[in-house]
């Protein structure tokens, strides 16, 4: 499937694919597929794969609980001409492992496929040492990476199938929530959900659901953004109606305003960044109490899209 073909969004009335669920799905057929890929893992995900029938089964390699090594493992699979695919928990693939993550990709100059699971708090009761919302800010701080923020199982395969048919370094973000429908995904470009004049407010990945009924009846522009890096400055350049900006991110907060800045650069604009805050909540609950806590729910969302804009 190229990055174009998407299957059809799915019924409203059907529950959305779960994208890790489709990854462990997807991962015994690339490797069939295309002998340079090796999939490294650190434990997590093991038990989920179904490698029956898998000729090449040693090209699953499971390191055990050493995610400096899984890195390490990725970079060094990388010199040698293979297209790794390394996966684990966010926090276990980029904060852990974050200088090898630096010198063993990035320095290097080689590449490899980062495939997280667990959004930013997918297992609330894992505490602080399993929330995952600080990595795309972290890779911000290094070079050379794209970085994908799917929003629906079918958006997941399509990036993961271009990303493993390349040679770059590419880091794909799996959430636990869902989207209701895919959109059509190219790895670059935005999508305009809906066009308003009174500002711009961007979704990215999985809170785009959430962010159609948070604005529903506000004159606004709602863009959707499945890769946030490199950013799509052209796109909203292009259907900026008001030089008021809007980022909802399933991450932590303002970690694209520097993004928009660049991007409005010459004109005078404000931006207001939503997210996971800095904060750190001891009192772990539901995901949902988490994201309701960061504003982030249906109802903070409007109010803070609401307030900015004036409307």
């Amino acid at each position: 499937m190229s990055s174009a073909e998407l299957t059809a969004p799915a019924s409203p009335t059907t529950a959305a694919p779960d994208q890790r669920t489709r990854f462990y799905e997807l991962l015994p057929e690339l490797i069939a597929a295309d002998p340079r890929v090796v999939a490294v893992l650190a434990e997590i995900g093991v038990s989920y794969l179904d490698l029956d029938g898998l000729r090449d089964v040693d090209r699953v390699v499971n390191l055990g609980i050493r995610e400096q090594l899984l890195v390490s493992t990725a970079g060094g699979l990388a010199l040698a001409g293979l297209r790794p695919i390394a996966h684990t928990f966010a926090p276990f693939l980029v904060e852990r492992p974050f200088e090898q993550v630096k010198l063993d990709l990035g320095h290097q100059g080689v590449g490899a496929v980062l495939v997280s699971a667990g959004g930013s708090h997918d297992w609330p009761g894992g505490g602080e040492t399993h929330f995952g919302h600080r990595d795309v800010a972290l890779l911000d701080t290094l070079d050379g990476w794209t970085v994908h923020v799917p929003g629906h199982a079918d958006e997941m395969e399509s990036l993961l199938r271009s990303a493993v048919a390349g040679d770059d370094r590419v880091y794909l973000r799996l959430d636990g929530t869902s989207n209701q429908a895919a959109r059509r995904v190219d790895g670059t470009r935005m999508h305009v959900e809906r066009r308003g004049r009174h500002g711009t407010v961007v979704a990215v990945g999985p809170l785009l659901d959430r962010v159609l009924a948070a604005t529903e009846g506000l004159d606004v522009t709602v863009l959707y953004a499945p890769t946030v890096r490199p950013f799509d400055a052209a796109t909203l350049r292009a259907t900026l109606s008001a030089p008021d900006v809007v980022l909802v991110e399933p991450y932590l907060r303002d970690t694209s305003t520097a993004e928009v800045a660049r991007a409005l650069g010459d004109l005078r604009h404000r931006t207001l960044g939503l997210g996971v805050g800095q904060s750190e909540l001891r009192r772990y609950g539901s995901r949902e109490e988490h994201e309701t806590a960061h504003g982030i729910d249906v109802a903070g969302l409007r109010h803070s899209v609401s307030g900015f804009l004036g409307l």
